[in-house]
């Protein structure tokens, strides 16, 4: 009886094992990486569908606390892919976005296909991956990573103009300690100041995430009406009067 078992255990245990050697394989494609590297897991697409091209109008969204980015085909839901987000120090930037431009092999640890983003505050974009076992963890500066093989697919259902919202939380080392935000800082943080300075009537003109000289004037005007300490820097009397 223990001999049947053993048998059967053996059995299984070989099945196991090849099949994750095909995985591997299957994960590897062309690229030059070491088996003992690579983290794969068996399926890298949520939702998976038929390889087809969306009929209708395209656009993505992209959860950073979830790791996915899902392509929407006339409003519904298409297809979801795994992806890793930025660090905690390099969060991925929340809010709405547009492709402003597409690119093949753009250059090293981007992969096979680059889709940058309007980000008035930096460089950032969609792009593939030499890292393929990061996909699924906060592991980037900032950028969305996918699969080579899965942003090779999305390559070819967007276009230049196609919106990307990326939602999940703001994270920032000086957001979530309530540290001193100031003339120079950048990012969605310094978005959801000046969104709270032009609620409040103190600030006009296009929020961009940069903190610059009209900010600053703003925020100065702000802290000499309610009878703060004119610093222009957000401190924790301004995080409360903008309701952050």
């Amino acid at each position: 009886m223990l001999g049947k078992s053993l048998l059967k255990f053996t059995f299984l245990l070989i099945g196991a094992v090849v099949f994750m050697m095909m995985n591997s394989q299957r994960c590897l494609g062309s690229q030059n990486i070491s088996r003992d590297l690579i983290y794969c897991p068996l399926e890298q697409t949520v939702n998976t569908k038929p390889e087809k091209m969306p009929g209708g109008k395209v656009e993505i969204i992209i959860n950073t606390d979830k790791k996915t980015l899902t392509v929407l085909d006339r409003g519904q839901e298409f297809k979801t892919f795994r992806v890793a987000v930025g660090e905690d120090e390099t969060p991925t930037p929340v809010g709405e976005w547009k492709i402003k431009r597409k690119a093949k092999h753009w250059g090293t640890g981007f992969g096979t296909r680059w889709m940058g983003l309007n980000v008035p505050w930096g460089i950032y974009g969609i792009h593939g991956t030499n890292k393929p076992w990061s996909i699924g963890t906060q592991a980037s500066h900032g950028c969305i990573r996918m699969m080579n093989r899965d942003v090779e697919q999305l390559y070819e259902w967007v276009e230049p103009g196609t919106t990307v919202r990326i939602v999940g939380e703001v994270y920032s080392p000086y957001y979530e300690n309530r540290n001193k935000v100031h003339k120079g800082h950048k990012g969605t943080v310094v978005m959801l100041v000046q969104k709270g300075l032009i609620a409040e009537g103190y600030l006009k003109g296009q929020v961009d995430g940069i903190f610059g000289p009209a900010t600053e004037e703003a925020l100065k005007k702000l802290q000499k009406d309610r009878g703060f300490e004119v610093t222009g820097q957000v401190d924790v009397d301004i995080w409360g009067v903008l309701g952050l």
